[in-house]
């Protein structure tokens, strides 16, 4: 389901403002994908700067919370972001992105809002030019970096994820280094080994497939 009306009333400004104005408190989980490696040598890094790491998939799963007095609470929210140059830190070098939105189907009109307007304040400039919001049902499980930990992302028809730990044989140069720091302020940061993740919407104008690669972190977050 597409929710176009959303761009085209303006209510996307709207939403896009309302995340800084209130009080909140919101916690639950994050995954992030991106088409580099984040856990790397820089030697590594400096190979991929320029040609890859220019997708990324951003995933903010509710465990309990408000966003603007509105209730979240097992609900998510997913940013898919194209942008012109490898995202790195964004602190150091903020880009601007083209982004879909995709927002929980089991949400309702009111919380569909408060989810983008979440996901517009986490995101900041990753998400300044949305070209399209779509409602899906997302299956989201994201676990922590244990004997039996794994994540997966499913929102059906658009995004599709696969994560698992990283263990010693996933060391290749031998001074990995978390290189590119999480796209969005997240408590606790592991990297984790992307095995495919992919993107098959059309809003973009291209999809990407990736496997086998370390371009990825579990977190909290607590806001």
């Amino acid at each position: 389901m597409r929710l176009r009306n959303l761009l085209a009333t303006g209510s996307v400004a709207a939403w896009l403002l309302c995340g800084m104005t209130s009080a909140h408190a919101i916690t639950g989980d994050y995954l992030e994908v991106r088409s580099c490696d984040v856990f790397t040598g820089p030697c590594f890094a400096n190979a991929e700067m320029g040609l890859s790491g220019k997708e990324g998939i951003l995933v903010w799963t509710i465990r309990e919370g408000r966003w603007n007095g509105v209730e979240l609470n097992g609900l998510s929210v997913i940013a898919v972001v194209r942008t012109r140059e490898t995202m790195g830190d964004t602190s150091f070098r903020p880009r601007k992105g083209r982004s879909v939105m995709i927002v929980d189907s089991k949400a309702n009109a009111i919380q569909r809002d408060a989810l983008l307007g979440f996901a517009a304040a986490r995101a900041g400039d990753l998400v300044s030019e949305v070209v399209a919001v779509h409602a899906s049902s997302i299956e989201s499980t994201i676990g922590a970096c244990n004997n039996s930990g794994c994540s997966t992302i499913k929102a059906e028809g658009i995004v599709e994820v696969s994560t698992r730990c990283m263990g010693a044989h996933d060391h290749i140069c031998g001074n990995e280094e978390l290189f590119y720091p999480p796209l969005t302020r997240v408590a606790h940061p592991i990297p984790a080994y992307t095995e495919a993740a992919a993107y098959q919407g059309s809003d973009l104008d291209v999809t990407w497939s990736l496997t086998s690669q370390r371009g990825a972190y579990l977190a909290s977050f607590e806001y």
